[in-house]
């Protein structure tokens, strides 16, 4: 299978070796712009592959990140860095070696507390922003549930017992799944070893800096951040219908913040939408729009 991708590699201001997936506009097609997608607390820029295959046939450059500590990204030594302030000046640095002086940026998840920390941080980078099914208020029975697996050590397995882990824990949102796509998400969440058995492609240590009562701290400070974006740039929020980590009352109070902002539902889809889904890409490709 053909690669749709190049590996693009920088460093961030303390030394780490950085890795993203560089999607080029398609052949013979006018170039509009940068999309940057920053994915979710465990997961890494192969789940925007089909997203990006859609936009760069539109002329769009996706760089699909890997966060430090996943998948081609360096492990940091020092597990602190694992935070959204950090992980916002990594992207700061790809932007400035890469000469890009705008970019919209989509946010899966932790990718939305990334982007809304670089609205505070560097503003004029952000021309356009989608913030996918997260927000300033998780719920804490939710950051349970997650906590029940991420981090915890798995052992070796094949794939198919890849995709039955995958299955095991994504089931309850992604309810019209088949076996087909648990095995591609699996492919997406391991990487194959030496002996060619599949381990979680993460550093487990990203999970120290995600406590509960530390987002719940920092609500008044997210809020704000969110109130900075929308302010700024087009906004489209995307909220999986059975999603528990953005309460639908979350939802539409960050869509309330700006008459920049605006919120999409998907049906049938819990935390959180690949962004394939035809209502969520149609909205987003309506945001381009707006930029290109």
């Amino acid at each position: 299978m053909t690669r749709s991708y190049d590996d693009l590699y920088w460093n961030s201001s303390d030394g780490l070796r950085l890795h993203a997936r560089d999607h080029r506009p398609a052949a013979g097609t006018s170039p509009r712009g940068t999309v940057v997608c920053i994915p979710g607390l465990t997961r890494n820029g192969a789940d925007f592959d089909a997203l990006a295959t859609t936009l760069s046939a539109r002329g769009w450059r996706v760089l699909a990140v890997d966060l430090r500590g996943r998948a081609g990204s360096a492990r940091a030594p020092d597990p602190s860095s694992y935070n959204p302030r950090t992980y916002a000046d990594d992207l700061v640095a790809l932007l400035r070696a890469q000469g890009i002086d705008r970019s919209v940026f989509i946010g899966t998840s932790l990718g939305v507390l990334v982007t809304i920390t670089l609205a505070t941080r560097a503003p004029g980078l952000i021309a356009a922003a989608v913030l996918n099914d997260a927000g300033p208020k998780v719920p804490r029975q939710a950051l349970a549930r997650i906590g029940k697996y991420a981090g915890k050590h798995l052992p070796p397995m094949d794939l198919a017992q890849a995709a039955a882990y995958a299955e095991s824990i994504g089931k309850a949102s992604f309810p019209r799944f088949g076996a087909d796509d648990w095995r591609d998400m699996a492919t997406r969440m391991f990487r194959e070893r030496d002996d060619g058995l599949l381990e979680l492609d993460y550093d487990p240590a990203v999970i120290r800096t995600t406590r509960p009562w530390v987002l719940w701290l920092l609500r008044p400070l997210l809020w704000r951040a969110v109130r900075t974006l929308t302010g700024q740039a087009p906004t489209l929020i995307v909220r999986g219908a059975l999603s528990d980590i953005l309460p639908p009352d979350v939802a539409r109070q960050m869509a309330a913040t700006s008459a920049n902002a605006r919120l999409v539902e998907v049906p049938e889809v819990g935390h959180a939408p690949t962004l394939s889904e035809p209502e969520a890409l149609q909205a987003i490709l309506a945001l381009l729009e707006r930029v290109a």
